[in-house]
């Protein structure tokens, strides 16, 4: 009886790859194709079902178990997505070259980010110019945090019996 009920794993199938190649990034394949989806860069959770719906492929089938056929379809979802999805799902809106609507993935999204701060940082916009001198951009809070590696400004309180020793040393390196 215990034949009967004998359980197929991944090495039994032949057909099963371990390693899938979608939109150029390597993903593991025993884990389902909704989460595998999302290890490729720029492709969240909400992307990763959107992709699955449009390609007809089942979110729960394992992703070294998908055929030839099944990946093309995912691959070219992915890279059609803009034009099928509504705006908001998408992460390149009103692109500043094209004026289209853009979902950028892997090495391509970080280019584009890479050369929108370099934009930023030339045209001396005020972000442009947090980036350049590494401080938050988002306004967030300077004071109690971003304070490691910024010189040799020391920080945070000082003793008196510390301060005193500086005070020394500066007035000895002055003469």
């Amino acid at each position: 009886m215990a034949e009967d009920n004998k359980v197929i794993t991944a090495g039994d199938n032949k057909d099963f790859r371990h390693i899938v190649r979608v939109a150029n990034t390597d993903m593991d394949g025993n884990r389902k194709i909704g989460e595998a989806i999302r290890k490729i860069r720029g492709i969240g959770f909400s992307f990763a079902n959107t992709i699955c719906t449009l390609a007809g492929v089942d979110r729960a089938k394992k992703s070294g178990e998908l055929s030839d056929d099944e990946l093309k379809r995912i691959d070219e979802s992915i890279k059609t997505a803009s034009g099928k999805v509504p705006s908001w799902l998408l992460n390149r809106r009103k692109d500043y070259e094209t004026g289209k609507d853009l979902h950028l993935v892997s090495s391509d999204l970080k280019f584009a980010n890479d050369q929108d701060i370099r934009l930023m940082k030339k045209i001396r916009s005020y972000k442009g110019v947090r980036h350049a001198a590494g401080l938050p951009v988002r306004g967030q809070r300077t004071r109690s945090n971003f304070r490691k590696n910024k010189g040799k400004v020391s920080l945070g309180v000082v003793k008196k019996k510390a301060k005193a020793q500086q005070q020394d040393a500066d007035k000895k390196g002055r003469k």
